[in-house]
Parts: C-alpha cells; structure tokens; sequence
C-alpha cells in the first residue's frame, strides 16, 4: 500500500518535471534582470527581447549604455555583428553574454565596484527581412543597478527555504499516515484471520464432519 503511493507521487512528479521542461524550453521569456550586486563579484545584466519563430531572421544592433545618479547616458557596448567596447569606467570588465539567436542580449560587469550603481539601458534595434519590405522596430530595458559592499539576506532565498521545510514536513506527516493506514489495514487482515481460524478449531469434531461438502459420485 505504502509502495503503491510512494510511486504514485513520484511519477507524478516526473510526469510534471518532464511537462514544465518541454514548456519552458519552447517558451521565450523576458525575465527581468537582478537589481543588486555585491562588490567584487561579476554581475549579470539581464535583457531578453523575445522574438517569435518567423521574424528570426533579423538584423539586430544591441547598445548599452551606463547613467550615473544625477548624470547622463554613457555608452558603454555595442554589439553590431561584432562586439564593441566603448573607452569607459568599465573598460576591460565588460563581458558580452548574448545568445545565438540574439533574443538574450545580454552582458556581465566583472568586478563589481560600488561606483558602477546607477541606471543601465539595453537599446534593441531589429531590422527584419521580409520579402516585400525591411520593417525595423526598437526596445529598451531600464536595469536600475545597486551595489553593496556585502551580500545581504535575500528575502526570496529565505520564503524558498521555510516552503521547502514546510514541504518536507507535509510529505513526512503523509508517508506516516500512510503506514499507520497500511499497518491497521494489515492487522484487522490478520486478527479476522485469527479469529477464523479460533472458531474452526472450537468447533467439535463431529460438527466438523458434518460441515465437510459430500462428494458425489
């Protein structure tokens, strides 16, 4: 009985594992991109602009650019079939981490230092090439980027945790009811078979004579 349940659950969670992968995987998403870095690390700025399966074929200009508090725009990269870095706060720590299909056109800051706070912008200029005409369109991502000198505690890190905990928990409780179920089932099973055969045996010899089948002939 416990076995049964136990593998019950975990196909099912297979079954659901293997649904959300096919999903995702098929899926363009534009995830927003983080918006705190620690100093010293390497920072991942994120900019996705998903584009559907016929308008793959595009030329596409990606340009970044760096606006400190009270500053202006800055460029900082530029990515125009071949990557360009602009002289810079960020000369040499400027990593490009785009994607094939140039839906993820994204880029890394190594060596984060505080001074590189500050508002990012990702400019996303495609040309698509249709038979008839050359439509181009445009989008930007806005990353409003925060240093600090020490990695403070994430509070989705922390929900995750005391779900995970409840989780388990829940699935403890589950498979101990289970057993108790099982075992209580399993022991009525054997007491009526006990008490069966308790009355077999109490009853006289004659009267178990009687209660044989007669064979006939």
């Amino acid at each position: 009985c416990l076995s049964k349940s136990v593998l019950c659950f975990s196909v099912s969670l297979l079954y659901c594992s293997f649904f959300l992968a096919g999903f995702c995987s098929a899926v363009c998403v534009e995830v927003p991109s983080e918006t705190e870095a620690v100093q010293g690390t390497h920072m991942k700025l994120l900019c996705i602009s998903c584009m559907k399966r016929e308008e793959v074929t595009a030329s596409t200009v990606v340009e970044w650019f760096y606006r400190p508090e009270g500053g202006k725009d800055e460029p900082i990269y530029e990515y125009r079939k071949t990557n360009h870095e602009f002289p810079s706060r960020f000369s040499g720590r400027l990593q490009w981490n785009g994607s094939k299909d140039m839906q993820d056109v994204s880029i890394t800051v190594l060596n984060v230092t505080l001074n590189d706070s500050g508002i990012y912008t990702c400019n996303i200029t495609r040309e698509f090439e249709f038979e008839i005409h050359r439509p181009v369109f445009t989008s930007s991502r806005l990353i409003h980027l925060t240093v600090v000198e020490e990695a403070g505690e994430d509070f989705t890190s922390v929900i995750s945790e005391i779900m995970m905990y409840i989780l388990l928990v829940f699935l403890t409780l589950w498979l101990l009811i289970e057993m108790v179920y099982c075992y209580r089932k399993v022991s009525k099973a054997e007491e009526a078979a006990q008490e069966n055969a308790t009355d077999y045996l109490a009853i006289p010899s004659e009267n178990k004579e009687n209660c044989a089948v007669p064979v006939e002939e």
